[in-house]
């Protein structure tokens, strides 16, 4: 099976992604998030590990690519805590520079801000993962993962190096996060380009974990989800009128502050006043110097 993918192999038909390749360096992740959804598919998912043969392989697989949009990482973050130690996704985008790829990051790391280096030699793209600017919340809902202040202090020294970053709000669950206001004020006031956003979607493990880390605000979204919601394939969803709701206001706040809104997996794409990714922004993205 090949390391670098294409992405969304299953063709879902809510995912409005461009076409684009993936490439995660890790399996599972140690974040420990209680509504993660890649946990109900990789066995084991908290145990975090490297690709068998990671680097071995994309040195074989990168002189294939003609510059396309690799993305790091769809299932697992590409910056546990253990990268650190390994540097193993700092080597592969050596790989992935040498060959001329553009790059999109999905993290909930600040320690992206170690390979600005790199990012800038190619046009890439950062996207952090900040649910909520609330750093007692995050601990709830994503103990171990580094805080959303110092997500938001590594999105400030990136913005300053020229590397465009984008912001996913995301999950937005009813009576936990659904007020956003603040922080998307704070994502426009430091050069923050653009937001995607999706509401939480329940599975039986996130749901389990949900229902022992907030027991009084599931007793409330039950209804909504079991009687009230929307089943799509393996996932139960909020009812279809109360997602655009939810969705249309963070689209408005954003345009308010002239950012743009993509929706991610919900079927209301219409909402969307840019790629959902964030993908438009890799045309803002220079080389080595450049600029948003």
């Amino acid at each position: 099976m090949p390391l670098i993918s294409c992405f969304d192999p299953w063709q879902s038909g809510l995912c409005t992604c461009p076409k684009k390749l993936t490439l995660n360096p890790y399996t599972g992740c140690d974040h420990r998030c209680v509504y993660c959804y890649a946990s109900s598919y990789i066995v084991g998912f908290s145990e975090c590990k490297p690709k068998k043969d990671l680097l071995e392989r994309l040195r074989l697989e990168a002189p294939k690519l003609v510059g396309e949009v690799i993305s790091l990482s769809n299932s697992s973050d590409p910056y546990p805590k253990t990268e650190q130690y390994t540097g193993l996704t700092r080597r592969c985008l050596e790989i992935l520079v040498e060959h001329n790829c553009r790059i999109q990051i999905i993290t909930k790391s600040n320690l992206v801000v170690r390979d600005d280096d790199l990012l800038t030699q190619v046009p890439s793209t950062v996207a952090f993962t900040i649910a909520t600017d609330n750093d007692q919340l995050a601990k709830i809902l994503e103990p171990n993962a580094p805080l959303p202040s110092q997500r938001l202090s590594a999105a400030k020294d990136l913005i300053k190096q020229g590397i465009p970053v984008l912001v996913r709000i995301d999950p937005i669950i009813p009576f936990v996060n659904d007020q956003q206001q603040r922080l998307i004020k704070t994502l426009a006031d430091i050069g923050v380009k653009h937001i995607t956003s999706s509401t939480y979607k329940v599975k039986p493990d996130n749901w389990q974990r949900l229902s022992t880390a907030l027991p009084t605000v599931v007793e409330k979204l039950e209804r909504l989800y079991f009687k009230e919601g929307e089943r799509v394939g393996g996932n139960v969803l909020l009812p279809r009128d109360l997602r655009l709701m939810i969705l249309k206001n963070v689209r408005d706040l954003a345009d308010a502050e002239g950012l743009k809104f993509g929706c991610c997996r919900e079927g209301l794409e219409r909402l969307n006043t840019a790629t959902c990714d964030g993908s438009w922004l890799l045309s803002k993205a220079g080389g080595e110097g450049g600029s948003v």
